[in-house]
């Protein structure tokens, strides 16, 4: 019996039930997330430097906030599942109730 380590395969691939790279794609997911979140920050603060934008458009510098906040949900959620913690605890941390209903009537299969 040898004692060599096994070689990587050329065409790695999931398992049923266990994915090796979920962990990883999580974590990537989350960066970019995190990005969109950022410049979605920046664009709304140049617009709220805008007076007349800022005053007649106050419903649309809203929906900013809330995409900033959805965004920040989306990835503290993939944070933790990422570090292992699993899903239904995971999604129990969301504070935005709308998108916590969502998320846990797609693990229902709504």
């Amino acid at each position: 019996m040898s004692c060599l380590p096994m070689s990587e395969p050329s065409n790695p691939q999931a398992l049923p039930g266990y994915d090796p790279f979920a962990g990883v794609l999580h974590s990537v997911m989350a960066g970019e997330i995190r990005e969109i979140s950022k410049k979605l920050e920046g664009l709304a603060e140049v617009l709220v430097c805008d007076e007349h934008f800022a005053a007649n458009y106050l419903e649309q510098l809203q929906a900013f906030d809330y995409l900033i906040q959805h965004a920040d949900e989306c990835v503290n959620l993939l944070e933790r599942i990422a570090g292992g913690e699993d899903s239904l605890s995971a999604i129990s941390h969301v504070r935005l109730g709308a998108v916590q209903e969502r998320l846990r009537n797609a693990l229902k299969g709504q």
